[in-house]
């Protein structure tokens, strides 16, 4: 287990919203945290500090009147460490490659492989095709709706009819390098794990995986390393005190 960082960039800048309150139309989120400090700031700081894996994500899509200003924080990031940090939000085949030559490790990818509210797996091949799977991360997030946690697209605002569990990682898990799982409902709100997530993810360890949401203490981390078999990455959002959160940064250096 690890502590993976992020830089979540909504409207052109870096924040922390509350992930279930995210909405294309007028661009709108519930922000948690706005940084006066840009992308390259926490990307300096991460590398720095030796921790690879983080993820940079792009909330506005790409119609939006702010996806340019979201790209350009992005490639301060990416510049600043360059081959340390994954890149998602609006990634398809015709835009992966630049962000790769811009210097993200990994693309991440969730809604350009559905279709429907189901894979396409011609997609799926095609994107890991171009760039290789060893450079794909599949953005699994969830939600549990009605009987089953289901994975969720397009900013979290669809919910498919694929579930989130051992049988959709295994069929995934030809074709990419890691998964990365938000639990949506508890996203950005600092208010405890989702632990069925959790506990699902250190069962099945079918691909490296980081977990996303609802962290607030070090407790939860301590949970999270057991109830994953020490196989499940994490990472920390609102509750850091990098986005004015209680969570001490440096206490994440020394796992």
């Amino acid at each position: 287990m690890k502590f993976r960082p992020c830089i979540d960039i909504h409207n052109g800048s870096v924040k922390q919203i509350v992930g279930g309150s995210l909405r294309d139309e007028g661009n709108r989120a519930v922000d948690n945290f706005v940084s006066q400090f840009d992308a390259a700031f926490y990307a300096e700081k991460y590398k720095e500090d030796g921790l690879s894996g983080g993820h940079i994500i792009l909330l506005n899509p790409k119609g939006s009147e702010y996806y340019q200003k979201d790209v350009e924080q992005a490639g301060r990031a990416l510049a600043a460490y360059p081959g340390g940090l994954q890149i998602g939000g609006g990634m398809d085949v015709s835009n992966a490659e630049f962000f790769l030559d811009m210097g993200a490790s990994h693309i991440i990818v969730t809604s350009y492989v559905f279709r429907d509210g189901m894979i396409d797996m011609g997609r799926l091949r095609q994107m890991s095709a171009l760039i290789g799977k060893e450079h794909l991360v599949l953005d699994l997030s969830c939600r549990f709706a009605g009987d089953d946690y289901y994975i969720v697209t397009n900013r979290w605002q669809m919910v498919t009819s694929e579930r989130m569990n051992q049988d959709t990682l295994n069929r995934l898990a030809e074709y990419c390098d890691e998964f990365l799982v938000h639990a949506v409902d508890v996203e950005g709100k600092a208010s405890g794990v989702e632990r069925e997530v959790v506990e699902r993810l250190g069962r099945e360890r079918v691909l490296p995986v980081t977990y996303a949401g609802g962290v607030h203490s070090l407790e939860d981390i301590e949970w999270i390393r057991s109830a994953g078999n020490g196989f499940v990455d994490f990472t920390v959002g609102s509750a850091l005190d990098l986005f004015g959160g209680p969570i001490p940064y440096k206490s994440l250096l020394v796992l």
